[in-house]
């Protein structure tokens, strides 16, 4: 009888890491609304996406950006074209050392304004800093597939699946 309830409460435990596993790998997070994904995308100067990647929605950007940095690198290896761009454009979300030393140890420009906590402010180039609006543009471009605003799909794969499709007609 024992064996039983401790195969029972182990079964249990599995279950509940299990679960967490499961929406993670379908990249749902709970946040203030309820479950929800994030779309992360780095774009070129136009506003089309490069890398596309999608997360929980309580997963911190940052988390994400070196990843997405790394994707673009090796894709841009594989098409055989400049991999580096000239400057890297984000917002406070994405102000952190690590994440700036990568960007200026590849030769890029960092035009990322400092948090405000920040002992040491960086300098930031402010007008150049107005173009990040591309990538918001394109999110509401996204956005406006019903589809994709409100995630119809349960899969992460699927919901992927149809981000990359409306972003395709980002490139006509």
């Amino acid at each position: 009888m024992k064996c039983r309830s401790i195969q029972r409460s182990f079964g249990h435990i599995n279950t509940q890491q299990n679960k967490k596993t499961h929406a993670e790998a379908e990249a749902l997070g709970r946040s203030r609304g309820g479950l929800s994904s994030k779309i992360h995308a780095i774009t070129d100067a136009r506003g089309r996406p490069l890398v596309l990647t999608l997360s929980g929605g309580e997963r911190a950007d940052i988390l994400t950006a070196p990843m997405l940095f790394y994707r673009l690198i090796a894709q841009a290896a594989i098409r055989d074209v400049p991999a580096i761009p000239g400057s890297v454009l984000g917002d406070r979300a994405y102000d952190a050392d690590a994440f700036i030393e990568l960007i200026t140890s590849s030769g890029a420009e960092v035009v990322i304004p400092p948090r405000k906590n920040r002992r040491k402010q960086r300098f930031y180039d402010k007008e150049r800093y107005t173009h990040r609006n591309q990538v918001e543009r394109l999110f509401g471009r996204l956005k406006q597939s019903r589809r994709i605003a409100t995630r119809y799909e349960k899969t992460a794969r699927n919901f992927f699946a149809f981000i990359i499709i409306a972003s395709l007609f980002e490139f006509f």
